[in-house]
């Protein structure tokens, strides 16, 4: 494509219908491995949020008026929609966010369809209780969707994260404004067609696309919309519960991380690098939970250092849709620069730069493969989350002095411990500050388990049956019964 005007634009899904934005602007995406454009993308509004959020609030006495197994019949649909179209799928989200295929073939693509697939079958078997209070009362709970939810996804999963969102908020009855991120936006609107394609009724799910300050404001601020739920960085994150507190919106946060993984001297060493080198490196490192901070024994530090280095070496960076490529480009020049700023710092502080530290080549946003050692805990680059694909290797004496660096920062997303040693991996698994522990394994979720922290990480969880709890309400109702 030579110029704009070849370029397919995407408008707005509001209400079932694809709608021009109200200020007639759009933004070029661009590919991350070529830096070429590859759409024209719709610039959202304040005025396109109301018209949703309208949309929204009308469709939720639809969404409620059915009754909850057809609902589930419809989220179920949905799923088999993202199926059938799964390559469609797996191929855009690998050229908006610069994803290898086979990766997102792997693991984003069939964790969306699971998501949505799981959830639809919570539709009719969200319930209440009888609580017996009093003989001359019938006493008795029921939960009611929250009601109008603003989602706000990032660029790091955007069809993934954007689906944890989704499909429990649909299946608790809710209706949604979904904004995705601004530089990878074309796997939500494509997903809120099939919604439509599924039987999903006008206006539930709404996909508003624009800049985070001007249509994440306007989600946040709007009166009609009763809950926020938002991935992201910690600074966003702290506007959002700051924003939702001018009309007590409900919010949950799941933010950064900086996560420890833990290697003690008779752990599977080999086992134990191969899984550090995934922890870091998958997704270029873009990935909230990623193992950044990789704490090695004394005893085997250099041997670690050693392995993880090799494994770095043999990353394969490149074209995301190449078979061999094993790792793709960042997500766009703005986080190209995040990363090599932080390699700077890293070696200003005093670190080793063992292996990458540097662009490759000068078209797309690709950088080498990065291992730090001689890493202390109190260095930048040990304490900030840096979102890409930068290993620091930090030394520790013995189980007390893991678990405190482990702790030692802002963030409790998630942590790693490697150990042969039954006791002491269940000691420090309970010891450490995080929400998700891996023992003897690093990277694996399920929606069928919990999944946020706290502090930096965010607060409140997803997944399980605890994003029942996110999207409904509670109510108590007493029934007097005369004698």
């Amino acid at each position: 494509m030579d110029t704009e005007t070849d370029l397919r634009r995407h408008d707005l899904l509001i209400d079932g219908k694809r709608l021009p934005p109200g200020t007639g602007e759009y933004s070029t995406n661009i590919n991350p491995a070529t830096e070429e454009p590859i759409a024209l993308v719709a610039q959202g509004s304040a005025q396109d949020v109301d018209t949703a959020v309208k949309a929204a609030r009308a469709a939720l006495k639809v969404w409620n008026g059915m009754r909850a197994a057809e609902r589930g019949r419809i989220l179920m649909r949905f799923s088999e929609l993202l199926r059938e179209h799964q390559d469609e799928l797996v191929a855009l989200e690998s050229l908006d966010a610069g994803k290898p295929l086979a990766a997102v073939k792997r693991q984003d693509v069939p964790a969306a369809i699971d998501t949505l697939a799981y959830y639809a079958g919570w539709c009719d078997k969200i319930n209440g209780q009888v609580v017996p209070v009093r003989p001359d009362a019938l006493t008795y709970t029921v939960r009611e969707p929250v009601g109008v939810v603003g989602a706000i996804v990032p660029w790091n999963f955007p069809l993934m994260i954007g689906m944890w969102k989704i499909a429990p908020a649909l299946a608790c009855g809710c209706t949604m404004i979904v904004k995705p991120a601004e530089i990878t936006p074309l796997s939500a609107l494509r997903v809120g067609e099939l919604a439509l394609e599924a039987g999903v009724p006008p206006g539930v799910l709404n996909i508003v696309t624009g800049k985070g300050r001007v249509v994440g404001d306007a989600i946040v601020a709007h009166p009609g919309i009763d809950k926020v739920t938002f991935t992201g960085s910690p600074s966003v994150g702290r506007g959002i519960l700051q924003g939702a507190a001018g009309n007590f919106k409900r919010v949950t946060l799941e933010l950064g991380g900086k996560s420890a993984n833990v290697i003690f001297a008779d752990a599977n060493i080999d086992n134990a690098v191969r899984a550090a080198a995934s922890g870091i490196f998958f997704n270029t490192g873009q990935v909230c939970s990623a193992g950044s901070r990789i704490l090695a024994h004394r005893d085997i530090y250099d041997d670690v250092v050693e392995r993880l280095t090799a494994r770095a070496k043999a990353i394969k960076v490149g074209d995301p849709a190449a078979r061999e490529t094993t790792m793709g480009p960042l997500v766009s020049a703005a986080q190209l620069k995040t990363v090599l700023d932080y390699v700077d710092i890293g070696r200003n502080e005093g670190a080793s730069i063992v292996t990458g530290g540097a662009r490759i080549g000068q078209k797309g946003f690709f950088v080498e493969p990065t291992v730090f050692a001689n890493v202390e805990h109190e260095m930048r680059i040990s304490q900030e989350e840096i979102f890409g694909p930068v290993a620091s290797v930090v030394p520790f004496d013995d189980e007390e002095d893991a678990v405190r660096i482990a702790n030692g920062t802002a963030y409790s997303l998630a942590a790693g411990v490697w150990s042969a040693d039954i006791g002491r991996v269940h000691r420090v698994a309970h010891a450490l500050k995080a929400g998700t522990v891996w023992i003897n394994t690093y990277g694996y979720t399920d929606v069928r388990l919990p999944w946020g922290g706290a502090g930096d990480s965010g607060f409140g969880r997803e997944h399980g049956d605890v994003a029942i709890e996110n999207f409904t309400e509670p109510k108590a109702i007493w029934l007097a019964i005369e004698h």
